[in-house]
């Protein structure tokens, strides 16, 4: 076998993104929870293949796959624009465990007001780290910009899991299962915003199809928000509205009469199965670097568009996850 070449791209994701299946086998690596166990100097190396690849060194014997198995390594680890260390709870492939323990708990322990305030305040603050580790480096978030969506969110889904805690009191105990996954939904729509508030100040970078920048949009920052909250709150679906449904039927039934305490494992478990495959496709919605008519820009950036390139009918942009 020769040399490997210099030529594969490993600036992009390896599979096709302009359809549904590239993007969910894409994300179904990003999101690997194994890549939580690699030791460190198992992450160290693999920045080294990437990094020495990209600056044209190829190590002894690398084989292609090796290199694309680095690649999603070094990426499930390292901030792409800083290249720092992100914290192990900040990483994609946290994302599966945390919610699954995150969110069993929830959907267990929503009776009690107390434990309702505890657990939706342990997810925002777990999104929190989430949002501050996955930042932008052309949106950088400052510290006021964290906390203000941090408290916003807090209180957003805390008022709205006790508001409809108190509206559920006379309905089933099914209908009131589901007040976490409303608690959930509206504290994204708030979170989201608020931690890209800059994004929509200023706009995100525009490119034509070759990645040339051709300016700043707030209506593909709008765009591109949208597209998030909509997979966020499609990824909580499945986790959060089939087990309530199920363990509803099974606590019923007298094995969990009789072991009340398997309730809590088996709620988490059943989050855990759902996240496995609801949170890769639910990224997979929309392409990473989705697209936007220049009719939609804004009027002095697309006169500036047309003035420069007259035929250009669609730009481009990174929509953030």
């Amino acid at each position: 076998m020769g040399e490997l070449p210099l030529d594969i791209n490993i600036q992009e994701p390896r599979w096709d993104q302009s359809s549904f299946m590239g993007r969910a086998r894409h994300f179904f690596t990003v999101t690997d929870p194994r890549n939580l166990l690699l030791s460190g100097a198992q992450l160290e190396a693999s920045r080294n293949i990437v990094q020495n690849y990209r600056a044209g060194v190829v190590s002894p014997g690398l084989t292609e796959d090796q290199l694309w198995r680095a690649k999603y390594v070094y990426d499930s680890a390292f901030h792409p624009d800083t290249g720092e260390k992100v914290v192990l709870i900040g990483r994609m492939s946290a994302q599966v465990p945390m919610n699954m323990t995150i969110t069993g708990c929830m959907l267990t322990f929503y009776r009690q007001t107390p434990t309702v305030v505890f657990w939706q305040w342990v997810n925002q603050s777990f999104n929190a780290v989430v949002n501050y580790s996955n930042r932008s480096g052309d949106a950088p978030i400052t510290v006021r910009q964290l906390g203000t969506a941090y408290v916003s969110a807090t209180t957003g889904a805390v008022a709205t899991a006790l508001g409809l805690k108190s509206l559920t009191k006379h309905l089933p105990p099914l209908v009131s299962r589901f007040v976490p996954f409303a608690a959930v939904a509206a504290a994204n729509c708030i979170n989201i915003p608020l931690m890209r508030q800059r994004e929509l100040q200023v706009g995100i970078p525009v490119t034509d199809e070759a990645g040339q920048r051709l300016g700043h949009s707030v209506a593909a920052a709008k765009q591109g928000i949208f597209q998030v909250v909509v997979s966020r709150i499609c990824m909580a679906i499945p986790a959060m509205a089939i087990p309530p449904v199920i363990m509803d039927t099974l606590e019923k039934k007298d094995f969990l009469k009789r072991r009340p305490w398997l309730g809590a494992p088996l709620q988490v478990g059943l989050v855990g199965f759902c996240l496995v495959f609801a949170t890769p496709l639910c990224c997979a919605l929309f392409p990473q670097r989705s697209s936007i008519n220049v009719s939609r820009l804004e009027p002095e950036l697309r006169s500036q568009i047309r003035e420069q390139n007259p035929s250009l009918e669609v730009v481009y942009y990174n929509k953030g996850l």
